[in-house]
C-alpha cells in the first residue's frame, strides 16, 4: 500500500507547530492548503506574494486573478495579505518563515535537495527554492519514494543539480517518514503492510531504525 498525494500532505500537516508561518511549494505541498483548510493555527505563505493562503476553491468560486505559486486557483483565509516578490523573499531570507514544504527529485543521505532540474531536460526553473533551502529552518520534503521508472529518489549522493546543501529536515513519501540526522537517515514510520527492510530495498541511501519505528497513518 502506498499513500496518495493528499495523504502525504495530511501526514506533513501533523508535524507543523501551532503559530508557525509555513511556506508551501508547488505540487504535493500545495495540498496542505486543503489539509489545513479549517485550521487557524498556521499562516500559509506562497512565494508569489500571499500570506494567508487558503484551500483550492470550487470551480464556480474561482477568482481568475487569485493564484498560488504553482499557478493554481486558490482562496485566502480571513485577514490574508498580498505583497510583491521583494517582500515575500525578505520574509524568507529574514528568517520569518518557520517551515517550508517542498517537492524534490532527489534527497541525499546528508539532506541535500535537488528539485529544480534533471539531466537531459533543456529548461528548468529553480524559482525561489534556493532561497527557501538556505533560509528556512524546518525544510520538509514531500515526494514519491521512487521515480516512475522505479529508481530510488532517496540516494547516497544527488546526481541532479542541487538546490540546497544539507537542508532537508524530514522526508515524507508514499512509503515512509524519514528524519535527516547527523548520524544519517532515520526511518521513523513505514506504511502498513511493509517492513523497514522493504523500504530499505527501494532506497539507495542507507537507513537506520530501531524498534520504535511506527506504522505510517494519516
Amino acid at each position: 500500500m502506498r499513500l496518495d498525494r493528499p495523504q502525504i500532505a495530511a501526514r506533513v500537516a501533523r508535524d507543523l507547530q501551532p503559530g508557525w508561518y509555513v511556506n508551501l511549494g508547488v505540487g504535493i505541498p500545495l495540498l496542505l492548503a486543503n489539509a489545513l483548510a479549517r485550521s487557524e493555527d498556521f499562516a500559509l505563505h506562497s512565494e508569489n506574494g500571499i500570506l494567508g493562503l487558503g484551500p483550492e476553491p470550487s470551480e464556480d468560486a474561482c477568482d481568475p486573478d487569485l493564484v498560488d505559486a504553482g499557478g493554481r486557483h486558490t482562496s485566502v483565509a480571513e485577514g490574508a495579505s498580498f505583497f510583491d516578490s521583494a517582500l515575500s523573499f525578505a520574509m524568507l531570507r529574514g528568517g520569518h518563515i518557520n517551515a517550508s514544504v517542498i517537492g524534490a527529485y532527489q534527497v541525499s543521505a546528508t539532506g541535500d535537495v535537488a528539485n529544480w532540474n534533471v539531466p537531459g531536460r533543456r529548461f528548468g526553473g529553480i524559482g525561489g527554492a534556493a532561497d527557501i533551502g538556505a533560509s528556512v529552518p524546518n525544510l520538509f520534503v514531500t515526494m514519491t519514494h521512487t521515480s516512475r521508472d522505479g529508481e530510488p529518489k532517496i540516494v547516497r549522493e544527488c546526481t541532479y543539480p542541487l538546490t540546497a546543501v544539507r537542508a532537508a529536515s524530514r522526508i515524507y513519501t508514499d512509503l515512509a517518514v524519514i528524519t535527516v540526522t547527523p548520524e544519517g537517515l532515520r526511518l521513523d514510520e513505514v506504511v502498513d503492510g511493509l517492513t523497514p527492510q522493504d523500504v530499505q530495498a527501494v532506497t539507495d541511501a542507507p537507513l537506520h531504525w530501531d524498534d520504535t519505528v511506527r506504522t505510517l497513518t494519516v
